[in-house]
């Protein structure tokens, strides 16, 4: 390896929301994160279902929607 072009690799802390803490090492220094693989569904195993501003019920109401006009479209024809 070359001299002086490498960044520096120091002990590092990845604290998750859910407050389990990680100790690693990176060139980045201490990291925050919002999920983990010690509260993150798919290894927990639990559903948490993470909705901002309502988008899975906009989401529902939209194909609900458009479902109910094809089927009142129909019985008109």
């Amino acid at each position: 390896m070359k001299k002086g072009i490498h960044p520096e690799y120091k002990e590092a802390t990845i604290t998750c929301a859910c407050g389990n803490v990680i100790h690693t090492r990176t060139t980045v220094g201490d990291i925050k994160i919002e999920i983990c693989s010690a509260c993150h569904p798919f290894y927990t195993g639990k559903q948490k279902l993470v909705d901002t501003a309502g988008r899975v019920e906009k989401y529902l109401r939209r194909y609900k929607l458009k479902d109910d006009n094809s089927k009142s479209s129909e019985k008109a024809s």
